[in-house]
């Protein structure tokens, strides 16, 4: 066995985790030495562009009903159990991991020492060991970079070991098939076998801190985007795929403190992350000119086509996936915070592609609606988007990030309550659906017209016009914008058929007031008072 790299030893891998008998180690290599290594392996080729382009191999997406949580004395009474977080016995996992501790034996790994959490107070240090140089490389994107003094004496917090290569056997090892990632909060392991989607290793200890933040440390974690003003004011952009959260905090007089996640404490909202995991497909320079310009060396694009027999990335290509995927340091972007830490939030933005066309495009929340709708999570998908998808449908994901809670949603809501509490930070319902009827028959809400408004919302122009409450959802809208024509800022005034609109809308609050039921038994009476008002048919 020889160790190569920065700072590792033989010994450190073996006594922390039990991993021995090893190949080669290679540890913390520069992204141009990972790079090296999967071109000569034959894993990837480099891109015009400078990227180095991967394929993930059979998953192109995170396996959501493969990912599972060991259940022990830690997790038992704390974790919400059911179809999101799926129970694996301890005896299952010390089986499994040395299963494929027997897999990995004599083979290299790749091993990156990093960090989650740009606030220092909350510091999570991570050690990856990795199967395939490109996943490492994709640590080095998504983490935090330590610097070279803090390598030297780097202790982790949390490990995760990565072999796209070793393959389950549900029968012996328990799981559902070949693939799985699963949790285990006593140990501090993450392991990930059978797939190479690298978005499993963002997403694990997105799930960690999402558990440790809020459980152990009062701190809300959340799947959001942020900017920071010129006076230092923080935005927070909720929302789920489709719904503009990158777009809309990518503003070119307002600082990025990051594109996905983040933490909530006392006086600080903090990246999560060092990097950016964009979608490609479609992506063009002048939709998306900020990624666009950041896949460059150190960049790594993922299941991507190509230009006929050229390495020139062709980002309209679907033919592997519509998930094209590339991640890259944060830095790569311009206008980023450094650190990438603001000050608490002065306004929190939920954005829903509404698209019935029900909602304004901007309404103001009370404390008791934002917790309401914060634990909603709603959206619609459109005919196109999915396989299967005809007409509108209505998703509801809590917290705007459903299948990374390993606790209840109540408990995130009830620590954005606490956080509302007392001061005179505004929440606001952004719809960027459907205006003057239905997706199919109305028009989908203009990009300049959206950013007007969150521009008016963020500048404190919203707070000298008067506001009218819309009936059924009951959320507050003004009634004039600057950039923004009047007449479309109450959604049921753009419907030529306003009975139509009635019987949509009151169609929608059912589906919030059913979507809700779960969660009834640990909400408070206040929050279930949030929810829209249903007419009776």
């Amino acid at each position: 066995m020889n160790v190569f790299g920065k700072y590792g030893s033989n010994a450190d891998l073996n006594e922390s985790i039990g991993l021995n008998h090893l190949g080669n180690q290679f540890w913390n290599l520069s992204p141009a030495e990972l790079v090296e290594d999967t071109i000569l392996s034959g894993q990837g080729v480099l891109t015009d562009t400078g990227a180095i382009a991967i394929e993930t191999g059979e998953f192109t997406g995170r396996s959501p009903k493969d990912r599972f949580v060991v259940l022990d004395e830690k997790t038992e009474n704390s974790v919400w159990w059911g179809d999101i977080n799926i129970k694996f016995s301890q005896e299952k996992f010390d089986a499994l991991y040395n299963r494929m501790k027997g897999y990995l034996y004599g083979r290299d790994v790749y091993v990156r020492d990093a960090y989650a959490c740009a606030d220092q107070d909350f510091r999570m240090n991570i050690r990856v060991v990795t199967e395939f140089p490109w996943s490492n490389m994709f640590a080095y994107n998504m983490f935090l970079r330590p610097t070279e003094a803090e390598l030297e004496n780097f202790t982790p917090d949390w490990h995760i070991v990565c072999a796209p290569g070793f393959l389950a056997d549900a029968g012996i090892d328990g799981t559902r098939q070949h693939n799985f990632a699963i949790l285990n909060f006593t140990k501090k392991m993450i392991i990930i076998g059978g797939t190479g989607y690298t978005g499993e290793i963002k997403k694990g200890i997105f799930s960690v801190l999402n558990y440790v933040l809020p459980h152990e440390k009062n701190v809300l974690s959340m799947h959001c985007s942020a900017n920071v003003g010129k006076d230092g004011d923080t935005a927070i952009f909720f929302g789920l795929s489709g719904t503009g959260k990158t777009t809309l905090s990518s503003d070119p007089n307002r600082k990025l403190i990051g594109d996905d996640e983040h933490g909530w404490a006392e006086n600080t909202v903090f990246n999560f992350e060092g990097g950016c995991y964009a979608k490609t497909i479609d992506l063009s320079k002048e939709k998306e000119p900020q990624i666009y310009d950041a896949i460059k060396f150190g960049a790594i694009l993922e299941n991507i086509g190509f230009e006929g027999e050229s390495s020139t990335p062709n980002y309209a290509d679907g033919s592997i996936t519509e998930n094209t995927r590339v991640s890259y340091p944060i830095n790569f972007i311009d206008n980023t915070m450094e650190p990438s830490v603001g000050n608490a939030p002065k306004n929190i933005f939920f954005l829903t592609a509404d698209a019935f066309g029900v909602l304004p495009p901007i309404s103001r929340l009370t404390k008791e609606q934002a917790m309401y709708h914060f634990m909603s999570g709603y959206t619609a998908k459109v005919a196109g988007t999915e396989v299967g998808i005809t007409e509108p449908t209505t998703t509801f994901s809590a917290c705007f990030g459903a299948a990374f809670l390993p606790l209840h949603p109540a408990k995130y809501a009830k620590l954005l309550g606490e956080k509302l509490d007392g001061t005179d930070i505004k929440v606001w319902l952004i719809n960027t659906g459907w205006t003057g009827g239905s997706y199919g028959v109305g028009s989908r809400m203009k990009l300049s017209y959206t950013r007007a408004m969150i521009t008016a919302a963020l500048e404190g122009k919203l707070d000298q016009v008067a506001f009218e409450k819309l009936p059924i959802f009951e959320v507050e809208f003004p009634t004039s914008c600057e950039g923004v024509p009047s007449e479309i800022l109450n959604p049921r005034g753009t419907w030529a058929d306003k009975a139509a609109y009635d019987t949509t809308a009151n169609n929608l609050a059912e589906k919030f007031v059913k979507n809700f039921d779960k969660f009834a038994t640990e909400t408070d009476p206040s929050i279930l008072a949030a929810a829209p008002k249903v007419m009776v048919k």
